[in-house]
């Protein structure tokens, strides 16, 4: 009987210690804003055993020793995407107006890429039209074809690239592809993923699972590769929102269509799209491609200038929001965002109102209804500070609005697949083009106005009538942002 009050004795002091522990660990670990530190401090006072099990599973943003020394060892043998024969040229003509010089220097210190020139491009209508002339270029690969998708999905769209792929390995061309082991799990899982090994083409899963319990103790489980990239034949390529997949969407059908914006791109920009294939794919499988990274770069007529901008969890943690709100502060007439996810830390929120307040034309998209309703309820928490600071809101209706697109003054326009939101930030691999050019950015403007005319404007005054229960909602949830 003496041993009951003992025994409990024991564990309350175990739990405490492990809390005190954990509560350490939370104040020791670099690259951790204030506000994510109280707030992990917080849940694993207020939830004792719940928030140690959450900052065990979901604290820390490691992908696994194992894992990040791979990545690092393929990194560093990697041959410079600027030594490649002809890419100097290329350089060369990246003529960037001198007061959007900072910009591109801000996005080479993410991945050491330069800005080149020569490049053209070309913003694609929707997202079935995306489909039909990334089938159209693989049909006409002549070397290697690569695809990297966070979601590929096994729906109409997603075996029109499945069947192309067949097709262009059955001629003798290179043909790797590449899925999330979360995102893509279903085809991953299909008969059409084997159909594509049996044909021939090079198949590898980016972040496997496996067993969820062991896979945990190695890392984050929710850590994921969110790149959307093709790369053909190292001269197109690819960047925007869409996912490998119908806009119809049938895993989330309620919120469809999802709207994406995708652009088409050849020239020297293709190279810095291939070199975070390259890594990711070597990183994944142990197979040595880096000589593609070599080969010559074709000379091309002058073109735009475009930068690549790669982020992830072995990356600068702060590249992501650093480019955002450096596009921010750089805005003087006009700043245009689409985004589906919008939980930003303190300094991005700033940032935005701060644009406003200068007198810039300040405008946000939003979709109306989120497939993440904790995301949006996070993002709505925001609203009113936006609307005070003389921020336009929209809220699309035509679907969920999936866009993530920026326009600066109707020259610089950055697209690609990260969020505005934490995970984005700090937990997804990312890929997004930034670039210079009137042409272009007028027609990305054009898709913007487009997801406007399709929206709710919303007010000061609607915020202002939310009720006290979807405020507190909205406000609790957006206080454990850092946590999410």
């Amino acid at each position: 009987m003496s041993e009951g009050p003992f025994t409990t004795e024991l564990v309350i002091t175990l739990h405490v210690l492990v809390q005190i522990a954990l509560i350490v660990r939370v104040l020791l670990r670099s690259h951790r804003e204030p506000a994510s530190r109280i707030a992990w401090v917080v849940v694993i006072i207020a939830l004792p055993f719940a928030g140690i099990a959450a900052y065990i599973l979901l604290g820390e943003t490691s992908i696994g020793r194992r894992r990040i020394a791979r990545m690092r060892a393929v990194l560093a043998r990697l041959p410079k995407v600027s030594d490649a024969p002809g890419m100097d040229a290329a350089t060369a003509q990246a003529h960037v107006p001198p007061h959007y010089a900072h910009l591109f220097q801000a996005g080479k210190t993410v991945n050491g890429f330069d800005p080149v020139g020569g490049n053209r491009a070309q913003l694609i209508q929707d997202s079935n039209a995306t489909i039909d002339r990334m089938v159209a270029d693989i049909d006409a690969a002549q070397d290697h074809i690569h695809l990297l998708f966070y979601i590929w999905l096994p729906d109409r769209n997603g075996c029109k690239m499945v069947e192309a792929m067949k097709r262009a390995a059955a001629r003798g061309v290179t043909c790797r592809a590449m899925a999330d082991g979360l995102g893509s799990r279903t085809m991953i899982h299909s008969k059409h993923w084997q159909a594509m090994r049996k044909e021939g083409v090079h198949l590898a899963v980016a972040l496997p699972i496996g067993n969820p319990l062991l896979r945990s103790l190695k890392g984050r489980i929710d850590l994921r590769n969110h790149r959307k990239i093709v790369v053909i034949d190292n001269h197109i390529t690819y960047c925007g929102s869409q996912n490998c997949a119908d806009p119809e969407f049938r895993v989330k059908a309620k919120y469809a269509p999802w709207v994406d914006a995708v652009m088409r791109f050849e020239g020297p920009i293709a190279r810095q799209n291939q070199s975070l294939f390259v890594a990711d794919w070597m990183t994944e499988t142990g197979e040595e491609i880096s000589p593609l990274l070599k080969q010559p770069v074709l000379p091309m007529p002058p073109g735009l200038p475009a930068q690549v901008i790669g982020t992830g969890p072995t990356i600068r943690h702060s590249a992501m929001p650093e480019m955002f709100e450096l596009l921010m502060y750089s805005a003087r007439r006009e700043l245009v965002i689409s985004t589906p996810y919008y939980v930003p830390d303190e300094s991005m929120q700033a940032g935005l109102c701060a644009s406003a307040r200068r007198g810039v034309a300040t405008t946000i998209i939003f979709p109306a209804r989120n497939d993440s309703w904790i995301v949006g309820a996070a993002s709505r928490s925001y609203y009113a500070d936006l609307l005070a600071a003389g921020v336009r809101i929209f809220e699309y209706v035509g679907g969920l609005l999936h866009t993530k697109s920026l326009t600066l003054d109707g020259e610089i326009t950055l697209i690609g697949s990260a969020n505005m939101d934490r995970r984005s930030f700090e937990l997804n691999y990312e890929n997004n083009i930034l670039f210079h050019d009137r042409l272009l950015t007028a027609e990305m403007r054009l898709r913007q106005d487009s997801y406007i005319a399709q929206s709710r404007t919303i007010t000061a005054e609607m915020v202002a009538q939310w009720g006290w229960r979807r405020r507190l909602a909205n406000n609790t949830i957006a206080m454990l942002g850092p946590v999410l």
